[in-house]
């Protein structure tokens, strides 16, 4: 796979967070950590567009509430 190099700011204590999940196991580098978040949120992303294009429109809030609690998400 082909990369490009990219530069970020990120607050430091989320940059700390990346670095212990690394060392921790949770990547192989912390590109590979940051490259693996960017692919999650481009899916949830795509995944709420396509819905909103099922639905008619975005789901309202508290559908979306109801539906992280119930999956045991936290919202953002």
């Amino acid at each position: 796979m082909t990369a490009e190099r990219v530069t970020v700011s990120l607050p430091p204590e989320l940059l700390e967070d990346a670095r212990e999940a690394v060392a921790a196991g949770a990547a192989e580098s912390l590109s590979a950590f940051v490259a693996q978040a960017l692919r999650t949120q481009l899916s949830r992303a795509r995944s709420l567009a396509e819905l909103e294009r099922v639905l008619g429109g975005r789901p309202p809030t508290e559908v979306l509430e109801t539906v992280r609690r119930d999956l045991g998400i936290v919202s953002a």
